[in-house]
């Protein structure tokens, strides 16, 4: 009998838990540990934060749903990693704190074969100073909790420009290494919806404050495709859409400090400014989890198992160096680690070899550059790679390691630009691959055939659709392995 270890259950540590227990059924043990009692769809928070729908329906319990398929689970925070074993233990394991409110927050240790590290991000607010709802100087989408606090907040300036009041709304990222461009670009549209909604669009001024050089990079480097049969990038598509909503973007921007009412930032050309506000959702950048990593001696072997943001180093090279020397080669293909056959990563939790974007640093030596996006379908699709791998080592079939690199891994996106049945709209885009190999497609990167954006209400029915699918996922509802990742 095996055990599959899994820590973390966001999207890459459910997925990866809900298939490995169907692959491997009673015979092996499943066990997750994650600090939080429930799961959340996070894409949902979006709509949570404008107050287009209840928290309740994008969070919902873990531990019913891993009790009814047979899955151990454990509300705990994993501390250490100790993949060599030592002070008594014959098997590797780890050393998780109990995060249970009727807890003290105890140490236990759980032994392993495998272990999947789907830790996802630790939401780095901390970078920027008073960045983030804790300061309340600005408010977050990042968690159902946030969402909801953060509803509340623009229902209080929405309910201050129909006193006629002209207030100023600051959406986009908190610091210069930000990921999740899509999400700050969502909120922007459903921000400028619910405005317009509530009859007060003239007296708000909407600003999208971002740390890409370009509208339409979203991390990736921005995209050439398709949209009704002719070539476009996404710089194009992007800012004609926020000129149509008359959004006003600041690009190359690293927020410096965060003062109730006043955000301090540096841009790329150096200068350093000053931007008012009344409402501010500026998402923080991420950082892994603060795990460490000791060998069977007990000496702290983090830096060999971690990168110094703290996600785990898998199979990329690491060592490309400048961007010219950058290829798709690069990239990880089966997320197992290069020091421990038996660890692998999943979904942000695994450490890129580097951006996506071209980097960029301001004269100041400031790096102003997005993170690569590594959430949603891509984690999920990592997930299930990971697991079959492991399957196949269990099971002794002899098979080579699954793989899933974010190069030859297409991607899809649906960004919601407005929460409506009749008068919602919704950014619907493709890449393929995720990640650009420019020796297989000199021209644009990717596969012009596979990549493509298209605005509109049926995007919306789109997004609304995969909300309910995924959740009906994520639930282990009836065939529920059919639903693509």
């Amino acid at each position: 009998m095996a055990t599959v270890l899994i820590l973390g259950a966001g999207v890459a540590g459910h997925t990866a838990a809900m298939h490995a227990k169907r692959m491997l059924g009673p015979r092996h043990d499943v066990v997750v540990v994650t600090p939080n009692a429930n799961w959340n769809w996070i894409p949902s928070n979006i709509w949570v934060g404008v107050g287009k729908m209840a928290p309740e329906k994008v969070v919902f319990p873990l531990a019913p749903i891993y009790d009814r398929l047979g899955i151990q689970f454990h509300q705990a925070l994993a501390v250490s990693l100790h993949p060599e074993g030592g002070e008594g233990h014959t098997r590797p394991y780890v050393i998780a704190r109990s995060t249970r409110p009727d807890s003290e927050g105890q140490e236990e240790a759980y032994e392993y074969d495998y272990l999947i590290n789907a830790t996802g991000p630790k939401l780095n607010f901390g970078a920027t100073e008073g960045l983030g709802p804790e300061h309340g100087n600005s408010w977050s989408v990042c968690t159902a909790a946030h969402a909801t606090q953060t509803a509340g907040k623009l229902a209080e300036a929405i309910a201050r420009c129909k006193a006629g009041e002209h207030l100023r709304f600051v959406i986009g990222t908190g610091h210069g290494t930000c990921t999740c461009e899509g999400a700050a670009f969502e909120y922007t549209f459903n921000v400028d919806h619910v405005l317009r909604e509530a009859g007060v669009r003239d007296h708000a001024e909407v600003v999208y404050l971002t740390n890409e050089a370009e509208l339409g990079d979203f991390g990736v480097g921005g995209m050439i495709f398709t949209q009704q049969g002719f070539q476009t990038t996404s710089k194009l598509w992007t800012e004609s859409l926020y000129r149509e909503r008359d959004v006003m973007p600041i690009l190359g921007a690293h927020c410096t400090k965060i003062e109730p009412g006043v955000i301090h930032y540096e841009q790329l050309d150096g200068s350093m400014n000053e931007l008012t506000f009344d409402f501010a959702m500026l998402l923080p950048p991420f950082r892994g989890a603060d795990l460490k990593a000791y060998d069977v001696t007990g000496a702290d072997i983090s830096d060999k198992v971690f990168n110094p943001a703290g996600f785990l180093k898998v199979d990329a090279n690491y060592a490309a160096g400048a961007y010219e020397n950058w290829s798709a080669e690069d990239w990880p293909k089966t997320y197992q680690s290069p020091l421990y056959d038996n660890v692998f990563a999943a979904g942000i939790a695994f450490a890129p070899p580097h951006q996506i974007s071209r980097p960029r640093t301001s004269p100041n030596g400031t790096v102003i550059t997005p993170a690569p996006p590594r959430t949603g379908m891509p984690s999920g699709m990592i997930a299930k790679a990971v697991v079959m791998t492991i399957v196949d080592r269990i099971k002794g079939t002899g098979a080579p390691a699954h793989e899933s690199p974010m190069t030859r891994m297409g991607a899809a996106c649906v960004a919601s630009a407005g929460m409506g049945f009749f008068d919602g709209s919704a950014a619907a885009m493709t890449m393929m691959p995720v990640v650009p190999d420019w020796k297989a497609f000199p021209n644009t990167g990717r596969n012009i055939k596979g990549t493509s954006g298209e605005i509109g209400l049926a995007g919306h029915w789109v997004k609304h659709m995969l909300h309910i699918l995924f959740i009906w996922k994520a639930k282990a509802r009836p065939f529920w392995w059919l639903i693509p990742e």
